[in-house]
């Protein structure tokens, strides 16, 4: 141990020893002389960052929120109903101001909570001159994390975000935001990494990584570079023990304009969709198929009509190539389609069977969140009304007045129900245990095919029986109803 010691200690205090046991002279296996490093000597490293903060900091502002969220369920013995407990929590992060008209850009997760994701009932923005403003939700997107804000204000600071980065692994960055509720915070570091794969999956799981100190409450805040421009939106951190350790991720903001110009005209980003389902090929599925592991991705499930299934993909195909990118761990296939335009024809190289093939595929729109979670419709998973897909009013409706929540029957669903695909109906996606559906024995995957002997096809048209017997003081509806393997039987349901 001493020889090793004395021997650590003579390589970090002299060069003469280095060349002692390597035969070089010091410096030369980095490989760079002495012009060379004086061209990579730091060029443009403020000495301070005051004045740059001092002009951004005026946009960066603190967003509070306050939200109702049911936390239990009270139950009544005398009369058996249970009533929902709820209590108003209170929640924030951080945004930025982009326009002089008061839009503002933050998180979703920032502006959204409660047991489903429901956006904030009431939101509050604050800026560093103690301004206050109640804003308005004008769009959010849970799928890439972002949501776009409005307030009545003119002649606002504003930044501006950078539609092609520039930036490189080292750069320069600051970012500002209102950590742990302390106030408008400024911390500088550099850029870790660009195009960080955390392991998230779908279309947005590429991060710039930075050591910049970002904390809870800096989401949704900005990422500057010296120039100025916003180059990301921080959102998340990796930490053991949940405050910064110098892992710290924005998204990027070339990959957020599109979204947040899309949210300011009122439409849903757009984002290509095969319609297929897959999984990596791991080291047991590579072994099994004599493949190299981590290169391509294996097909388990292809929906029918859907674009991977009208272009030939079936299930077992290794997918290695989409577009002319290989597929790998870093650059999943999702995440490739999910950033081709809808409409676009494209490339797909595959293995089938061990022989390599080439084919077509014209890239369809992924269907909204909500929409891919009814397609994956599993009639023997236990779900809470609390925790099914929102249906909007109709269904605020239906789970107040039934106790259930529905999804509208489609070929796909039917197909997974056992059911001809050309069925209708009403999936109940959900029962409440306090509601009439559940006293009457309606459970989940129950297909509602009419109501008062009207046939039923959207939540519209369910709501508008339902509103029509309590107009006529009915306590009471009768649903035709159809179980797997049944026929259609009629069920009288009381009306809460």
């Amino acid at each position: 141990m001493r020889y090793a010691y004395a021997t650590t200690a003579a390589l970090l205090l002299t060069g003469s020893a280095l060349t002692l046991f390597t035969g070089f002279p010091a410096g030369a296996q980095s490989g760079i002389n002495a012009s060379t490093q004086a061209s990579l000597a730091p060029r443009g490293a403020p000495t301070s960052f005051a004045d740059l903060t001092e002009q951004l900091q005026p946009a960066v502002v603190n967003i509070a929120t306050k939200q109702k969220v049911q936390v239990a369920t009270s139950f009544n013995p005398l009369t058996g109903e249970r009533r929902p407990v709820t209590e108003e929590q209170a929640s924030g992060g951080s945004g930025f101001v982009i326009s002089a008209d008061g839009y503002i850009v933050t998180n979703n997760h920032v502006i959204a909570g409660g047991n489903a994701g429901e956006a904030a009932d009431e939101i509050t923005v604050t800026f560093t001159n103690g301004k206050e403003y109640k804003a308005k939700l004008v769009g959010r997107d849970p799928t890439s994390d972002l949501a776009l804000l409005k307030i009545a204000a003119t002649d606002l600071p504003f930044v501006e975000m950078v539609e092609k980065s520039t930036s490189r692994v080292g750069d320069w960055v600051i970012a500002i935001g209102n950590p742990l509720g302390l106030g408008s915070t400024v911390t500088a570091g550099i850029v870790s990494a660009l195009q960080r794969n955390i392991g998230a999956g779908g279309a947005y799981d590429r991060f710039i990584q930075t050591d910049t100190a970002i904390n809870r409450g800096n989401s949704g805040g900005p990422l500057f570079d010296l120039n100025g421009k916003v180059i990301g939106i921080n959102n998340r951190l990796i930490s053991p023990v949940g405050a910064n350790i110098g892992i710290g991720f924005a998204i990027p903001a070339e990959e957020a304009v599109p979204v947040i110009e899309a949210l300011k005209k009122g439409e849903r980003p757009e984002r290509g969709y095969l319609g297929i389902s897959i999984r990596p090929v791991d080291e047991g599925l590579a072994d099994a198929l004599g493949l190299d592991k981590n290169k391509g991705e294996f097909v388990a499930l292809v929906r029918e009509n859907e674009p991977g299934a009208q272009a030939g993909l079936k299930q077992g195909d290794i997918v290695l190539k989409v577009n002319g990118l290989e597929v790998s761990p870093e650059q999943t296939l999702s995440y490739i389609v999910a950033n081709i335009k809808p409409g676009t024809k494209i490339p797909i190289d595959i293995l089938r069977e061990g022989k390599p093939m080439k084919i077509t595929a014209t890239v369809g729109a992924r269907p909204s969140d909500q929409e891919l979670a009814q397609s994956n419709f599993n009639p023997d998973e236990e779900k809470d009304i609390d925790t099914a897909p929102s249906t909007g009013s109709e269904g605020k409706i239906l789970a107040e007045s039934m106790g259930i929540s529905v999804i509208p029957m489609t070929a796909e669903l039917a197909r997974q129900l056992g059911m001809p695909t050309d069925s209708t109906g009403l999936i109940i996606d959900a029962v409440g245990s306090a509601g009439g559906a559940a006293r009457s024995g309606l459970r989940r995957a129950d297909v509602i095919v009419s109501a008062t002997y009207k046939d039923v096809k959207t939540p519209a048209d369910l709501v508008k029986q339902v509103e029509e017997a309590k107009k006529a003081g009915r306590s009471n509806i009768l649903l035709g109803v159809r179980r797997r393997g049944a026929p259609v039987a009629y069920v009288t349901v009381k009306l809460n």
